[in-house]
């Protein structure tokens, strides 16, 4: 089969692996990567042998896939030109800035018959992939995806920069439609909500409660899936999962009514496994892991989320200035 023509739009610190693993992808070759700031776009050209681009249009009809790793505003207009010239494309989460732009990527990929993929990267994560044959009926799901602050992700708030990826696995383990969601935030040392926690109710009663904050001291990314008789706990950045399940008594009697597993995964490359699963794809037709509906549900869930913490510290703003307000004026 002839190889798959590639390029990377956009090689910031994510968009730099990226055009790694495609250099590095059997059945593939990376023909260019493009970025409009001319240090980063020659140093990484020159680090994986391809042609750099300053204009991703000189790309449009030359390559057969690319990875979009712009910034979030840059999604749509990219990925619809590739979609649109015939390309088939990888882009990053959150798949754009708005519901209309998703939908209408959906729509052109379709019309196209072109992979549409979103990078939500924690669906190859290891403790993912060994949690998923044991899922049977989550009731409640618990995560928590703390981080350092870096300047870097700032331009997009906590819940589309780090939650985003907890609500794709949720909404994906359980299944079924949210009916309710109750959630708190604010901003630290960026103007955007820096920490946020969502509580999140869906029709079948399961419900899942998220943490996100990018203002603390150590890394963690934990989820924790309790289900009838089974309790699931997955580091994501360990790689470890532990699965406690009720045993019957009859069949292997012993001191606790539960049987405990734990593995201790090997760490992989989540970001190889999603590119070679998107080249994959695009060989044999197959739908994506991440589809762009799948981003779509993902970006639908983070917007209501960001807009009922937006909602409450507008609130909590007006009511702080009424009562600066009311002690001006010698009443409080």
């Amino acid at each position: 089969m002839q190889k798959i023509r590639a390029a990377v739009i956009g090689v910031g610190y994510l968009g730099r692996f990226h055009a790694q693993k495609y250099a590095q992808a059997a059945g593939c070759e990376l023909v260019a990567v493009s970025d409009a700031r001319q240090d980063a776009l020659e140093k990484v050209a020159a680090e994986v042998g391809a042609r750099a681009v300053a204009d991703y249009r000189e790309l449009l009809g030359v390559v057969d896939a690319v990875s979009v790793v712009t910034p979030t505003p840059t999604h749509f207009a990219i990925a619809r030109d590739f979609l649109a010239a015939g390309a088939h494309v990888l882009v990053e989460k959150p798949i754009t800035d708005t519901l209309a732009e998703a939908r209408e990527l959906i729509q052109l990929a379709a019309r196209s018959k072109r992979i549409l993929q979103v990078g939500h990267l924690e669906r190859f994560n290891a403790a993912i992939l060994a949690a998923e044959p044991h899922l049977r009926s989550p009731r409640f799901v618990e995560c928590h995806r703390l981080a350092p602050y870096r300047e870097r992700g700032t331009d997009v708030n906590v819940v589309l920069d780090l939650m985003i990826h907890d609500i794709d696995i949720v909404q994906t383990i359980v299944g079924a439609p949210i009916t309710a969601i109750d959630a708190v935030g604010t901003p630290v040392f960026s103007d955007e909500i820096d920490i946020a926690n969502a509580r999140i109710r869906f029709a079948n009663g399961c419900v899942a409660n998220a943490t996100a904050s990018r203002v603390s001291l150590k890394t963690e990314r934990k989820l924790r899936i309790f289900e009838d008789d089974a309790y699931l706990s997955l580091d994501l950045q360990q790689k470890i999962f532990t699965l406690i399940r009720k045993r019957d008594p009859a069949l292997a009697p012993g001191p606790l009514p539960v049987t405990i597993e734990e593995q201790n995964l090997d760490q992989g490359d989540a970001l190889k496994a999603e590119i070679e699963s998107f080249l994959d794809c695009i060989r044999t037709g197959r739908a994506p892991v991440v589809s762009g509906e799948a981003g779509f549900m993902a970006l639908e869930t983070a917007m209501r989320i960001t807009a009922q913490v937006t909602q409450s510290l507008a609130e909590r703003a007006a009511q702080a200035g009424t009562g600066s307000e009311v002690k001006s004026n010698g009443k409080g």
